[in-house]
């Protein structure tokens, strides 16, 4: 019995920190800094190219207010998408395909 209590608060904790993980994106640090949240710039993103998001990065660049969220964006059977939103005003700064 005591290691079927061991054993579930071990996938527990697993559990807990593979969704913990989910929300993690690159330039956490900098959302401090950006007036729209991550949820709002998402939902733009999404708008503006609906598909899956398979990457979130939030990095100082050039244009817009100089801070952006970065969606890498995938569709079935399509090429990668980019969309950039700026972090201050929701913008859209970028929309095309994947550059990197």
């Amino acid at each position: 019995m005591l290691n079927k209590k061991i054993a579930l608060s071990g996938l527990l904790a697993l559990l807990s920190g593979v969704a913990m993980s989910a929300h993690a994106y690159t330039g956490e640090k900098l959302a401090k800094d950006a007036k729209i949240s991550l949820q709002t710039a998402q939902s733009i993103a999404l708008k503006t190219y609906p598909g899956k998001i398979v990457k979130v990065e939030l990095e100082r660049e050039a244009g817009g207010s100089g801070l952006r969220y970065t969606f890498d964006m995938q569709k079935k059977g399509q090429e990668p998408h980019e969309v950039g939103i700026d972090a201050a005003t929701g913008k859209v700064l970028a929309d095309g395909s994947d550059m990197d």
